[in-house]
């Protein structure tokens, strides 16, 4: 029997619908997807070069933010490049290996993104709250500590979701109704019952969400205490502009994941599926690093001494 299955797994193939219905839509999106991911690669890998280049932003709050640019840079690669070659060519097809290749890496880059944002959140607060400490507490060690605990659990719930993915049976030629595999899309179409499959996603997703979520309500309450204690106006109004980019970065984040990952699906709302997976896969990774560069006072002022610098 294990090896009836094998041999079975071994030979599907999937096809990526995509857009595929959209053909008036085809040249236009591979256009806007081409323009996303060209902003996405230069913002994020400047994000990150800015923050080696200057001094001034060698601090924990910057090294979290630069393994965060790195995590988007990874994870749009993973997805957007597949996007662009289905909205050009006919054959849509992907190989069941390079399917479940691809959601390994994008569920490792996309849980490390929830926790480092949770990780970003905790950074803060102990920056707020504990400023006198914050060297110290924050010291170089913890910092590498939480960013490997990030990767590592992600690397973990990846293995466990490609575990009980490869025990469902898969047979012919399936159509996966989205342009990324994403779990649920390669489940259904499984020829075994996904349930235990579906379950397990499921339970993993809302532990990570309502963790790092209660990891980042948490720390944004104490800082709303403290900012509240806080004597003068322009002390309140420097933390809320500095937590403000966070703030706005988690929202779309984690409202897109909870919809993704923590809502059944139904056969009706794969459209919704889609358009949830453009903005977390393809747009988020871009606006990342424009949020923390158009709201941050400390970047701006490094690109500016940079291009100082650099001219005759």
């Amino acid at each position: 029997m294990p090896c009836i299955q094998e041999n079975q797994t071994s030979a599907v193939t999937f096809i990526l619908v995509g857009f595929s219905e959209y053909t008036y839509l085809q040249v236009p999106l591979f256009l806007l997807f081409l323009t996303i991911y060209t902003v996405t690669v230069m913002g994020n890998l400047g994000m990150i070069a800015i923050i080696r280049l200057s001094p001034k932003l060698h601090t924990p709050m910057y090294f979290f933010l630069s393994y965060l640019s790195f995590v988007d840079f990874c994870y749009s690669t993973v997805v957007t490049p597949k996007l662009l070659e289905n909205l050009i060519v006919e054959d849509r097809r992907i190989s069941f290996i390079g399917c479940v290749m691809q959601f390994f890496f994008a569920c490792i880059f996309v849980v490390t993104e929830t926790f480092m944002l949770a990780v970003m959140a905790y950074d803060r607060f102990v920056a707020v709250c504990n400023p006198l400490l914050y060297t110290v507490a924050m010291s170089q060690k913890l910092c590498w500590s939480l960013v490997a605990a990030s990767y590592s659990w992600s690397i973990m719930c990846s293995s466990i979701f490609i575990h009980f993915m490869l025990t469902l049976v898969f047979c012919g030629t399936k159509f996966i109704n989205n342009f990324v595999c994403e779990y649920d899309a390669i489940v259904a179409v499984a020829c075994s019952d996904p349930y235990i499959s579906q379950k397990v996603i499921f339970i993993f997703a809302t532990f990570n969400e309502l963790s790092s979520l209660m990891i980042i309500l948490t720390s944004y309450v104490f800082i709303v205490i403290t900012v509240m204690k806080m004597p003068t106006t322009g002390g309140c109004y420097k933390v809320f502009s500095t937590c403000a980019s966070h703030l706005t970065t988690i929202t779309i984040y984690h409202s897109i994941i909870i919809c993704l990952y923590c809502v059944p699906t139904t056969k009706s709302s794969w459209l919704l599926v889609k358009v949830a997976s453009v903005f977390y896969t393809v747009i988020i990774p871009m606006l990342n690093p424009l949020i923390y560069s158009l709201r941050n006072k400390d970047v701006k002022d490094a690109v500016k001494k940079m291009c100082f610098s650099l001219s005759p």
